[in-house]
């Protein structure tokens, strides 16, 4: 049994073109600068890659509070980078300098 010809054509469009994606991954930055983190918050989505860059002249860590990341030692001009991932808010702070805290939200 042949398709009516309006039938055949529709069996070779897609049902459904993709509308809809995920926004492209993108590169966040977090200056550790005056024994602080700037910014003390920022808003990630899974995927975007943060990097920490220590513009102190002494040694930090970028330890989150739930286990999700541990810079360990990052010297004075050098960096720390972590893809996010999981939901929720993400406390970190320098393990040497505990009064250092900041947050990462993930949708």
């Amino acid at each position: 049994m042949a398709l009516a010809p309006a039938a055949a054509g529709a069996a070779r469009r897609p049902a459904h073109p993709s509308t809809s994606s995920a926004p492209p991954a993108r590169e966040l930055a977090v200056a550790i600068d005056g024994m602080r983190f700037v910014p003390a918050t920022l808003a990630v989505r899974p995927g975007d890659r943060v990097t920490w860059v220590n513009k102190d002249l002494v040694p930090h860590t970028v330890t989150a509070r739930d286990g999700r990341f541990d810079s360990k030692a990052i010297a004075a001009g050098a960096s720390f980078t972590w893809t996010a991932s999981g939901r929720g808010h993400v406390d970190y702070a320098c393990l040497y300098h505990p009064t250092m805290v900041a947050t990462l939200t993930l949708p």
